[in-house]
């Protein structure tokens, strides 16, 4: 059958990821440097990547395509968790594919024993909008408006004193400038020696982003999401571990959606480059806790 369908332009396309997690249904995968369009199937044509791509290297087209099925697309989203079918059914709300909704909404009614969350609190959550039940205060709130959800507005509660950390106030700052676009790849500061690579709000949401992950380091920061010309980022990043020799890489990244491209901009760079260096992927939550710290 002929449907909507998303086209990538490989020429504009440098696999930063900011696309990956906006597809909810799972279409969407990088695979040797570029977004690709993984499955038919999966891809209901409605193009909220779009907006999403900063080198705007996706569109939509009408070409013969596998009938979308709401059903084997469900059958993968559960398997992800809660989070991820709220904010696939959410999706189909906004974009009002009212029918594919109450398909998914049925797939969950009928296979609610079997499932590891509650049915009710998803439906709940899709039906106003986003917000999640008030007796249900641990669990992640989505957005509604098909707005980014690293965007929402969140209040954190201050932490006691006595539940702090002591932070020096020393800053541990070695070098200028420090954002990606200003600072030559080469520079004294970067040769044979670790970097960290920071999306620029973690500094913002780390009481101890200096002491403890900053110091005896270089730093360059980024922005995956409003920061253009990420091609020539890559570009950096590639030079850093080949001509300056860098030790090791470590990607420091918040955990909305978004940030993500940062991480998969990193390694796009070490599978380019002929040297091969450690990279440490660390994503920090929203309220300053260290949610994943690995070796990838």
């Amino acid at each position: 059958m002929v449907r909507d369908m998303v086209k990538i332009d490989e020429d504009l396309c440098n696999g930063c990821g900011v696309c990956i997690p906006e597809c909810h249904e799972g279409a969407l995968q990088i695979i040797d440097g570029k977004a690709r369009l993984i499955s038919d199937l999966m891809c209901d044509g409605l193009g909220a990547c779009l907006n999403h791509c900063p080198q705007g290297a996706m569109t939509i087209e009408k070409r013969e395509a596998e009938p979308y099925n709401e059903t084997k697309v469900m059958e993968i989203m559960v398997g992800k968790g809660i989070n991820t079918v709220i904010a696939h059914l959410s999706h189909l709300k906004d974009h009002k594919e009212f029918t594919y909704l109450k398909e998914g909404v049925a797939y969950l009614k009928e296979h609610a024993d079997s499932l590891s969350f509650d049915v009710q609190q998803v439906l709940s959550t899709v039906h106003n909008g986003g917000e999640q039940p008030a007796t249900r205060p641990t669990a992640v709130k989505h957005h509604a408006g098909g707005g980014c959800p690293g965007s929402q507005e969140r209040v954190f509660k201050p932490v006691a004193m006595a539940q702090q950390n002591t932070v020096s106030g020393a800053s541990e700052l070695r070098q200028w400038p420090v954002q990606l676009h200003l600072v030559n790849p080469n520079a004294g500061f970067f040769q044979k020696t670790d970097v960290v690579l920071a999306a620029d709000c973690v500094a913002f949401s780390l009481g101890d982003f200096h002491s403890k992950w900053l110091k005896g380091k270089a730093l360059a920061i980024a922005c995956p999401k409003l920061d253009m010309g990420q091609q020539e980022y890559l570009h950096k990043l590639v030079t850093m571990i080949d001509e300056a020799q860098i030790n090791t890489l470590t990607v420091m990244i918040m955990q909305v959606p978004c940030c993500s491209g940062l991480l998969q901009l990193a390694k796009t760079a070490a599978e380019q480059a002929t040297r091969k260096i450690p990279i440490k992927a660390v994503v920090v939550g929203l309220e300053g806790d260290i949610l994943q710290e690995q070796w990838v």
